[in-house]
């Protein structure tokens, strides 16, 4: 489907959509995902390509920050090995080892 199509569709759909996400990054992505596994409707906009800018503070946390090891950066580490920890904790379906 062209993007045309998929405008068409979401603004003629009878029923109001459950959540609207505004931005495709990792974040948005995410909270879509997650709320249409839980069953919810859900209507994810974004301006260009998901995925293209997404969203750096977060991609960082949930890589686990092992290449700022190597530049010393061990506090982003640090926090990025607590939240991966909680990730795991709340949402192990989107953890991987």
């Amino acid at each position: 489907m062209n993007r045309a199509d998929l405008l068409s569709r979401a603004r003629d759909r009878a029923e109001p959509w459950d959540l609207v996400v505004i931005g495709g990054g990792a974040t948005g992505g995410g909270v879509a995902v997650d709320a249409a596994s839980r069953g919810y409707s859900v209507l994810l906009v974004e301006r260009g390509d998901f995925g293209g800018g997404t969203s750096s503070r977060s991609t960082k946390l949930v890589h686990g920050g092992v290449r700022y090891l190597e530049q010393g950066n061990i506090s982003l580490v640090m926090e990025a090995l607590k939240e991966r920890g909680r990730l795991r904790q709340n949402a192990p379906h989107l953890v991987s080892e």
